[in-house]
């Protein structure tokens, strides 16, 4: 598996207006590319020294190659969406690849 992990500084004048975009179109948009069959959003609890709000937005896809075609298929047109929050926000990616995952077993 691979984890395509987005982390997004929002500046406050835009927070509510991007919260609502990411959850309610954006990510609903990424997974419906049939890339990915999850995504979690969590908010950073470290504050940065930039100000505003950070959060992470892991995607995850069953292989490289999915990642991959998300890149060459998909990718632009989506970021494109983001216009709106031009100067407003900063973003950067990284690609993780999942070696093992454990669950707690009572």
């Amino acid at each position: 598996m691979i984890i395509y992990n987005v982390t997004i500084n929002v500046e406050e004048s835009v927070h509510k207006d991007w919260l609502y975009w990411m959850r309610n179109e954006h990510i609903p948009n990424v997974l419906a590319t049939g890339k990915f069959f999850k995504a979690l959003m969590s908010k950073v609890l470290i504050e940065e020294e930039m100000g505003g709000t950070t959060y992470s937005v892991q995607y995850t896809a069953k292989s490289k190659e999915s990642l991959n075609r998300y890149y060459k298929e998909d990718a632009e047109r989506l970021r494109g969406e983001s216009a709106k929050f031009s100067g407003k926000v900063v973003a950067f990616r990284t690609e993780l690849e999942v070696i093992s995952e454990q669950l707690f077993q009572n």
